[in-house]
């Protein structure tokens, strides 16, 4: 199973990083990320150039899709041509976007009244797609989801995980990175955040 972190010019290396880093821990079990980019390279907000590892005509073929955030969304979402590069299919897909990344999932048409999360920065922008925003972390609905704040892409590792190999190969996972002497408070935080999101509102 591949799943392509859709990267962007301007990422937040938090949401790209964190998410294929924590999915790559199961390569041993056939799941495995790669950055994915509009160009060769990319630069991150902090100007940190990174070299795409996929081009973004891979989204075709992976079975999961994760769009980062960054400083330059606005942007992205309001070129039709990169937007048309982005032909996903939550049928057959799980795709999940982090923070401002939700703004291309409302411009793709994928959220229709599904509620999102997203950074507080963000939120305005999301809410004039009329998009909902709720206050949590992550949220999920059929084989779509979102997460909000930095931080919460690992609750969008999470659920791939066990979406895709079961929860106890996401907590093996989470306890492998959890701080040492944090393991159990760490995985049961993220396991419940998983939970929660996608048991709101149903």
């Amino acid at each position: 199973m591949q799943v392509a972190v859709v990267t962007f010019d301007g990422f937040n290396e938090l949401d790209s990083f964190i998410a294929s880093a924590l999915i790559n821990r199961c390569r041993k079990d056939g799941l495995e990320a790669f950055i994915t980019t509009p160009t060769p390279v990319v630069t991150s907000m902090n100007g940190v150039e990174v070299t795409g590892q996929r081009p973004m005509e891979f989204v075709t073929e992976a079975d999961v899709v994760l769009i980062g955030s960054g400083v330059k969304t606005r942007d992205v979402v309001a070129d039709d041509r990169l937007i048309s590069r982005l032909p996903l299919d939550p049928a057959r897909q799980l795709i999940g976007a982090q923070c401002s990344g939700a703004l291309v999932l409302a411009r793709l048409g994928l959220l229709h009244s599904m509620p999102a999360c997203t950074d507080r920065k963000s939120r305005p922008f999301v809410e004039a797609c009329g998009v909902s925003v709720l206050d949590a972390p992550f949220h999920a609905q059929g084989n779509i989801a979102t997460a909000g704040g930095c931080l919460a892409s690992q609750y969008l590792a999470t659920w791939v995980i066990t979406r895709t190999l079961g929860e106890d190969a996401a907590r093996d996972v989470l306890d492998y990175v959890a701080p040492v002497g944090e393991n159990r408070q760490s995985v049961e935080r993220a396991l419940h955040a998983v939970r929660a999101g996608e048991a709101a509102l149903r």
